[in-house]
């Protein structure tokens, strides 16, 4: 008997498991502009799973995370199949740190629109004359407060660290700046440029920083094609972007409900997905749901 999850999100669902452990179950659902699309994006959750598989590996060297198994034989017996297979982690119960902490290397969305009017993005003064789409001097942190409903909200380092401690926020910044510099390599041996990201992070009963929640997925990030990136226009990308571009060309007012997709725009996004995934980490998406025994109908 599967239990009732004890937080159900705009795409993930979470179950207690036991006092120190919760699942974690990705869905096909899809939110633009924090509402939740009628329509799912067939195995959109299991190319967040394995996309974030992939990170967590890729980042241990630099910050331990939260993930303790996904194999069936580590999840407890009602999530070990089905519509759960590939789309499930075991993770550590954490303290979590209320503030997401986002890196941007690119000026886009919220940024962009920030710094048309200030010349600065979230506390950061930026050179004079940049473009939609340019890549910024450095990469910068740019944090914003976690709310459970509505936008987050962006807040200075100052403002941050107000609220949460100097010491946790400076390192928080080290640690995003330093995921974030090493997926955008990543990201450029693949022909796909990290324009920006969001991390979450808990700490365990030691005080020890710990990486949670997705990592560097298309949800979580911009993710652009090199060689169709052009300054001054709004670059294609690989996450729901594209779905965001269709629903501003429908007339839709972003108010609840919202409008079902069509099936090019489904499909469209479920091949961004994939795409993203098979480019930056070199693995075949149909290998992994083979390896997480996903039936061909689920």
């Amino acid at each position: 008997m599967i239990p009732a999850p004890i937080v159900r999100g705009k795409v993930r669902e979470i179950y207690a498991h036991g006092a120190d452990y919760l699942i974690l179950v990705a869905s096909d659902r899809i939110s633009a502009y924090d509402v939740i699309m009628p329509t799912p994006i067939p195995d959109k959750g299991r190319v967040l799973t394995a996309m974030s598989l992939f990170w967590f590996d890729q980042t241990a060297p630099i910050v331990p995370n939260h993930l303790t198994g996904v194999r069936p034989e580590d999840l407890p017996d009602a999530f070990r199949s089905g519509e759960f297979a590939g789309r499930t982690m075991l993770v550590r119960r954490l303290e979590m740190v209320e503030l997401e902490c986002v890196a941007r290397g690119y000026l886009a969305g919220s940024g962009w629109r920030e710094y048309q009017a200030t010349g600065t993005v979230v506390g950061h003064r930026l050179p004079a004359g940049l473009r939609l789409g340019d890549r910024l001097p450095e990469p910068i942190f740019t944090p914003a407060t976690k709310a459970t409903s509505g936008h987050d909200e962006n807040v200075s380092r100052e403002d941050a660290a107000a609220r949460f401690g100097v010491g946790l926020v400076t390192a928080l910044e080290a640690l995003t700046l330093a995921i974030y510099e090493q997926a955008h390599a990543r990201c450029a041996e693949a022909g796909i440029i990290l324009a920006d990201t969001k991390f979450e992070f808990g700490r365990d009963a030691d005080g020890e920083l710990i990486l949670a929640d997705e990592v560097l997925t298309p949800d979580s990030s911009r993710l652009w094609p090199t060689d169709e990136w052009m300054p001054g226009t709004n670059p294609a990308s690989f996450d729901k972007q594209y779905v965001r571009d269709w629903l501003d060309a429908s007339g839709w007012d972003h108010a609840p409900p919202g409008p079902t997709l069509p099936g090019d725009v489904v499909e469209g996004t479920r091949s961004r997905y994939i795409q993203a995934y098979e480019r930056i980490s070199g693995h075949r998406f149909r290998d992994y749901l083979e390896e997480a025994h996903v039936r061909a109908h689920q």
